[in-house]
């Protein structure tokens, strides 16, 4: 509850700090950083918000593609801004980390953003995990599966 009515507080001081501030460069950072903040799908302490000449900058690293594209929808739909320069990447799984534990090895090559998976693995759910992981890393535009499934 006391999380819920300071969050409420900032939400209010920040709006009031943006009135005061008007369609000025310091006034269009702080109504996006409120936006952020009040957003589920956002993590507000992982994007940095700088605005110059009412051109908005977000940049920080975001768990998904979804906060990524709601940050930059949120900064576009701000009064005032004129512009967004979208510097947000998202996380990216450890590929080392899911060829050690889903398989006894998995290569991974890429190439103009197609990725290749090549070896081994333990059953068909770690072979679907990988590719999934892979599909999911954002700038893969194509996985070719090239994975097999060790029996015994």
């Amino acid at each position: 509850m006391f999380k819920r009515i300071s969050l409420v507080c900032v939400i209010v001081a920040a709006a009031a700090l943006a009135i005061g501030c008007a369609q000025s460069d310091m006034g269009i950072t702080t109504k996006v950083k409120t936006k952020l903040m009040a957003d589920s799908t956002v993590k507000s302490t992982e994007i940095k918000v700088e605005t110059k000449d009412k051109v908005v900058t977000l940049s920080g690293e975001v768990d998904n593609q979804a906060a990524k594209d709601q940050a930059v929808a949120l900064a576009r739909g701000t009064e005032g801004v004129s512009d967004v320069v979208d510097n947000i990447t998202v996380k990216t799984p450890q590929t080392a980390s899911a060829g050690t534990t889903l398989g006894e090895k998995i290569d991974v090559d890429t190439r103009d953003g197609v990725v290749s998976l090549t070896g081994s693995v333990k059953s068909q759910a770690d072979k679907d995990q990988a590719l999934r992981l892979a599909r999911e890393t954002s700038g893969v535009k194509d996985v070719q599966d090239n994975l097999v499934v060790k029996t015994g």
